[in-house]
């Protein structure tokens, strides 16, 4: 245990299975009564006796108190057990609050996160679509010769039968003209996210465009890379189930440079 002393203000002395604690008791203080260690508690004033190890430690032999001591000490104790007690629930509570606190922390900077991906997929989208327009966007030079729309079902990439005569027409009639390209380009419904429309409307497009390759047998010298537009270029109201069948399209059109067609 830990006195304060005139002496000393932290006096540690060791407490052993031999040391005797008692409490004095009568007028002078000549009876003992033995208590347990455990009537040692903070406040309560002690004689102690005991001698020196070769530590230089104070080892007591004995450690005494008054009665009326002991119970001053433990009437302090009672007063000190509710301001301790409420410490306690406050430094509970301020521990609640510093856990609650990491959480939300944690959840911002994941939330910034999935803000900061998701700013990288428009970003990337929108350089996509930029690119396309770039590349599909300038047709002063060429004449369009013939075009076909085909339409796809919301989420659906697969050509629908009934548009496949009109694509093989179209890819014969293309034949026919001199230095002809075919421009193919896909597009979506604003309808879900811009990353998923912008992957639906590049898969249309390649679709399309295997299908001229394969079944059309369209050359790949006459067929430009298929164009992945995004939800860009809404040609109906998106509001509507009939303006997002409109949306959700690929264009495809036969070109002929006007240079060499002599217009």
């Amino acid at each position: 245990m830990t006195l304060q002393t005139p002496d000393e203000p932290k006096l540690v002395v060791l407490l052993t299975d031999t040391t005797q604690v008692a409490q004095v008791q009568g007028v002078f203080k000549a009876r003992r009564k033995q208590m347990s260690m455990t009537a040692l508690i903070p406040g309560l004033q002690v004689q102690v006796e005991g001698t020196y190890d070769s530590k230089n430690e104070l080892v007591a032999s004995s450690v005494k108190f008054k009665g009326n001591d002991l119970e001053d000490a433990q009437t302090i104790q009672a007063g000190l057990q509710p301001a301790k007690e409420q410490i306690q629930q406050s430094q509970k509570e301020l521990d609640e609050q510093k856990s609650a606190l990491e959480r939300q922390q944690q959840a911002m900077q994941e939330q910034q996160q999935q803000l900061s991906q998701a700013q990288a997929k428009i970003d990337s989208n929108k350089a996509a679509i930029e690119a396309a327009n770039k590349r599909f966007g300038q047709l002063d030079d060429y004449n369009i010769m013939d075009e076909v729309t085909v339409y796809f079902g919301n989420g659906k990439v697969t050509v629908d039968p009934k548009y496949k005569p009109q694509l093989l027409q179209l890819a014969e009639k293309a034949k026919t003209i001199t230095a002809y390209t075919i421009q193919v380009k896909g597009y979506a419904s604003s309808s879900g996210s811009s990353s998923l429309n912008q992957k639906l409307s590049e898969d249309r497009a390649n679709k399309v465009t295997q299908f001229l390759q394969q079944q059309g047998h369209v050359p790949l010298t006459n067929m430009l890379a298929p164009g992945a537009m995004g939800e860009s270029r809404q040609v109906g109201n998106d509001k509507t189930a009939e303006g997002q069948t409109q949306n959700r399209r690929v264009v495809v059109r036969v070109l002929q440079n006007k240079g060499i067609a002599g217009t």
